[in-house]
C-alpha cells in the first residue's frame, strides 16, 4: 500500500497517454496549439503498461486514462485493453472530449469501462465553437448519447468561465433531471500554456449560489473518500451535480491520486512543477523493485496541498503548463 507523509493512501493513478488534442479550448492551450512532445520522448505502450503494472502491484486499484485527448494516440484502444487486464485493477475509466470516442464505445464496454468523463463546457453549438475553436459539437453529443445507450456512466466536466459559458450552468443542471448523468462544474485553473493568472470570479461559492437561486431544493450528498467534487442532488432528478474547487484547492486533505505525464514524469500534485521521469528510469535499465523504491520516495514527498506544491515549484512556467501536457 502506498501512503504519503500525511498518511493518505494513494490508490488512484491518472495516466496521460498523449499530449496532443483535436480541440483548442481557450482555457487549455493557445489557438495554434503547443510544441508537442517529440515521438521518442513519449512513452511507448510497453512502458506505460509496465508503469501501470508496477503501480497496481503497489496497491493502486484505480486508473484513469487521460490526455490531451487519449484517442488521438494511435491504437490507444489496444493499450486500454491491456491495462484493463492488470491484476489488482478494480476501476478503469477515461476522460475524453468525445470527438473520436463513438467508434470505440462497444470495445470500452467490453473492456469493463464503467465510467467516462466527458468534457463539455456548453450545450450551445455556437458557444462550443468559440470555446474550443472547433466545429465539433454534434460529434460530442453523439458520443454522449451512445455512452448512455451502452449504460456507461457519464460525468460531464464543465469549466466555468466568466463571459463564455455562464448561461450554460442552469441548462446543464437541468440535463440531470431526466438523464442518469452527473455534471461537475470546475473552477477555471491557470493551465493554458501561458503565464496568465486566473482572476476567479466564478469560484465554488459563486457557482453554488447561482445554482441554488434556480433550484432552491438542492441538497448536499455524501462525498466519497478522495472525491475532488462537492456533491449535490436535486430531489426527483435522476443525475447529480458536483462542484470542483480546482483553483481554490479545498479538497486536498484526503487526496489519493498521482499523475503520469505522456513523457513519463511522475507528478504527485497537479500544481507540482518538475517531477521524476519514470520513462527515463525504465530506459536506464531500472528493475521493478528499483522503480518501486523511486515511486515510494516520490510519494513520501507529496505536498500537503496544491498551495504548498505551487510554492515549492521552481518557476511559474511549470505551473502554467497546458493541461494537455500534464494529464488534465
Amino acid at each position: 500500500m502506498l501512503t504519503d507523509q500525511f498518511g493518505r493512501r494513494i490508490n488512484y493513478l491518472r495516466l496521460a497517454v498523449v499530449d496532443r488534442c483535436n480541440l483548442r479550448c481557450t482555457y487549455c492551450m493557445p489557438e495554434k496549439g503547443l510544441s508537442w512532445i517529440k515521438q521518442d520522448e513519449l512513452m511507448t505502450d510497453e512502458e506505460m503498461l509496465r508503469i501501470c503494472s508496477v503501480f497496481t502491484d503497489m496497491g493502486v486499484d484505480k486508473i484513469r486514462i487521460t490526455g490531451g485527448e487519449p484517442f488521438v494516440r494511435k491504437n490507444s484502444i489496444e493499450l486500454i485493453r491491456k491495462i484493463s487486464q492488470l491484476h489488482g485493477l478494480s476501476d478503469l475509466s477515461i476522460t475524453t472530449n468525445g470527438l473520436l470516442t463513438d467508434q470505440y464505445i462497444p470495445q470500452l464496454k467490453k473492456y469493463g469501462i464503467r465510467s467516462v468523463n466527458l468534457s463539455l463546457d456548453t450545450l450551445d453549438s455556437d458557444r462550443f465553437f468559440k470555446i474550443t475553436r472547433r466545429n465539433s459539437f454534434d460529434k460530442v453529443m453523439k458520443t454522449f448519447d451512445r455512452l448512455l445507450q451502452h449504460n456507461i456512466k457519464v460525468k460531464i466536466n464543465t469549466v466555468v468561465m466568466e463571459g463564455q459559458n455562464i448561461e450554460d450552468i442552469i441548462p446543464l443542471v437541468t440535463l440531470t433531471k431526466d438523464l442518469p448523468v452527473d455534471v461537475r462544474f470546475i473552477e477555471e485553473m491557470p493551465f493554458n500554456g501561458s503565464d496568465t493568472n486566473v482572476s476567479l470570479k466564478w469560484n465554488f461559492t459563486q457557482i453554488y449560489h447561482h445554482i441554488k437561486e434556480h433550484f432552491h431544493e438542492i441538497q448536499k450528498t455524501e462525498d466519497p473518500q478522495g472525491s475532488t467534487s462537492y456533491n449535490y442532488k436535486i430531489p426527483g432528478f435522476m443525475g447529480g451535480i458536483g462542484i470542483i474547487a480546482a483553483y481554490t484547492r479545498s479538497f486536498c486533505g484526503d487526496c489519493n491520486r498521482i499523475r503520469i505525464t505522456p513523457s513519463g514524469i511522475l507528478r504527485t500534485c497537479l500544481y507540482e512543477g518538475g517531477g521524476i521521469n519514470l520513462k527515463d528510469e525504465i530506459r536506464a535499465g531500472k528493475t521493478d523493485i528499483e522503480l518501486k523504491n523511486i515511486i515510494i520516495s516520490a510519494i513520501h514527498k507529496k505536498p500537503k496541498d496544491g498551495w504548498e506544491a505551487e510554492k515549492l515549484s521552481l518557476n511559474s512556467s511549470q505551473i502554467h503548463q497546458s493541461m494537455a501536457t500534464i494529464g488534465g
